[in-house]
């Protein structure tokens, strides 16, 4: 069965001290409810190690929203695999649209940061999706498709049922706009179909598949709500408990 997943991915946002507030009343908040879907925090590198040491059980899972395509040596600034994994993080981001667009990340270094990232047993949330003249043209299913299958389809399948993917159509993120519930289904189900084609229907319905496009309490119900969306990847609306919470409810 797979796992419903709400993942708040804050981006280049809150201080240390912010980061730590934020996770200790999300962790309170949290306590004692009953929730039906796996939370996850992505922060920027510098909270995980402390965050991790800070929250109690296992409520708020953790997550780095990038890491590098080398193992280890001489690249400043770049933050490896394993040092994201010795922080006691979980979950990785890979292939977000804004590191795509913004710093040249190709399907290329994409398959390489997927492949250290399982080596270093950490779970990558892999994003794909269509800017907005690609879905005008019609041709965000081949976009997507393309995406999934120089990035991933060199993966066994064994590895490849350890990967999460969060479909965010481009034209949707931080615009106010959202895909309909329709629109987000439809995609969903194309992917999941796409892997069925390579990987077979057990590892195809067993991959969780988040939508990741201004989702926010007004919208999560009902794009949880499709049979193919199994969660979501969260910006915005992540960056303070109140606004978390309600999509985090939603299933």
């Amino acid at each position: 069965m797979r796992k419903n997943i709400v993942a708040g991915n804050w981006k280049m946002n809150k201080n240390l001290q912010e980061g730590l507030d934020f996770a200790g009343e999300l962790q309170t908040v949290l306590n004692g409810k009953k929730i039906n879907c796996d939370v996850v925090i992505c922060t920027p590198f510098i909270h995980l190690a402390l965050i991790n040491k800070q929250k109690t059980g296992n409520t708020v899972k953790l997550g780095a929203q990038n890491c590098a395509d080398k193992v280890s040596g001489a690249y400043t600034g770049e933050v490896s695999a394993a040092m994201v994994a010795s922080t006691g993080a979980q979950y990785v981001i890979l292939g977000h649209s804004e590191r795509r667009a913004y710093y040249g990340e190709t399907n290329a270094i994409l398959k390489e940061k997927v492949k250290l990232a399982l080596e270093n047993n950490l779970i990558p949330i892999f994003c794909i999706g269509e800017v907005l003249e690609e879905r005008e043209a019609g041709k965000q299913n081949q976009v997507v498709k393309t995406q999934i299958e120089e990035a991933l389809f060199e993966l066994s399948a064994e590895d490849f049922g350890k990967i999460v993917l969060a479909y965010e159509p481009v034209w949707a993120i931080g615009t106010g706009k959202t895909a309909t519930p329709d629109q987000a289904q439809e995609m969903h189900a194309f992917i999941r179909q796409t892997l069925v084609a390579k990987y077979g229907e057990k590892i195809a319905n067993d991959t969780s598949i988040l939508y990741g496009g201004s989702a926010n309490a007004k919208n999560a119900k009902e794009l949880f709500s499709n049979p193919d969306v199994d969660g979501g990847l969260i910006g915005g609306a992540s960056l303070t408990v109140e606004a978390f919470m309600p999509i985090i409810e939603a299933f």
